[in-house]
């Protein structure tokens, strides 16, 4: 089995080697075996992933931080692959308090995590530009204090809350480079036309998260500038959206058509056996 430190050091050389790589997002211990099981180098986790799996809405009000560590705990044990982490905005608004999250994903196996500006508050759903980059700074701190290569992503969460502003997404990337992060992230943005002034005006690895575009492929990606790819809930929301056709099948038709398109049993134990963790 790889240690900690060797699972850190080969997700940061994904970051550093030339091209593209994919992460899946799984959100427990099997979905864990399977991608690993599919030849991907690194795992991240999902938030949305994780609270569809428990009937819960995503988000730090209805998952409680020690929740979301235990997930973290769950599939970071089940591979041997690195693990990046979702922590959310760190479950606090104070920089040092919402830092202590990169701590305890370590302590979970975690060797990825990203942080990120919004705050959870719908009447402010983003932190002021200096109490955000101050949240980075002290994530930066408590990162690579760790004794391996810890990677942090700094989340720049405007187009997920409304504010499509592309100068103040890049402004809050480029300060939070310039704070210790490691990997530069804008979810919801969603033209490569968007994507390449990201990633051009900042000069760490940039992760774009392929749930709302899917005609992008990764090539193009690659072409405009991305080092890394995650997929976030959305494959949580394919397997939920093919159990709802079958249920829906078996309600309205009686069908059980759907049995063909399962993965065998002899497959499943197949992908669990090859686990060596």
């Amino acid at each position: 089995m790889r240690t900690q430190a060797e699972k850190a050091r080969s997700f940061r050389a994904l970051h550093e080697r030339s091209g593209i790589f994919i992460m899946p997002n799984p959100w427990d211990a099997g979905t864990a075996k399977l991608f690993a099981s599919l030849g991907f180098e690194a795992l991240a986790t999902t938030s949305l992933g994780f609270a569809s799996s428990r009937g819960r809405v995503d988000g730090t009000l209805s998952i409680a931080r020690e929740e979301l560590i235990a997930n973290c705990r769950e599939i970071a044990s089940a591979t041997e692959l690195p693990v990046n982490a979702d922590l959310e905005n760190g479950y606090a608004d104070d920089p040092d308090e919402a830092a202590t999250i990169i701590r305890l994903a370590a302590d979970a196996g975690i060797v990825g995590g990203s942080i990120e500006d919004a705050t959870g508050d719908p009447a402010k759903p983003i932190y002021d530009f200096d109490l955000a980059v101050e949240r980075i700074v002290a994530a930066a701190r408590a990162a690579h204090s760790l004794p391996f290569p810890f990677t942090l992503t700094a989340r720049a969460d405007n187009y997920l809350n409304g504010r499509p502003d592309l100068d103040d997404t890049i402004h809050r990337l480029q300060a939070f480079a310039a704070a210790g992060a490691d990997v530069l992230y804008a979810p919801g943005s969603r033209d490569l036309e968007t994507i390449r002034r990201i990633a051009a005006a900042v000069k760490k690895p940039v992760n774009v998260v392929m749930s709302s575009a899917p005609e992008i492929t990764a090539r193009q990606l690659a072409d405009v500038g991305v080092k890394r790819i995650s997929v976030g809930g959305a494959l949580a929301r394919l397997a939920f959206a093919a159990v709802r056709e079958a249920a829906v099948a078996m309600r309205d038709a009686g069908s059980f058509r759907w049995v063909r398109d399962t993965l065998p049993s002899k497959d499943l134990k197949a992908i669990f056996q090859l686990s060596k963790v």
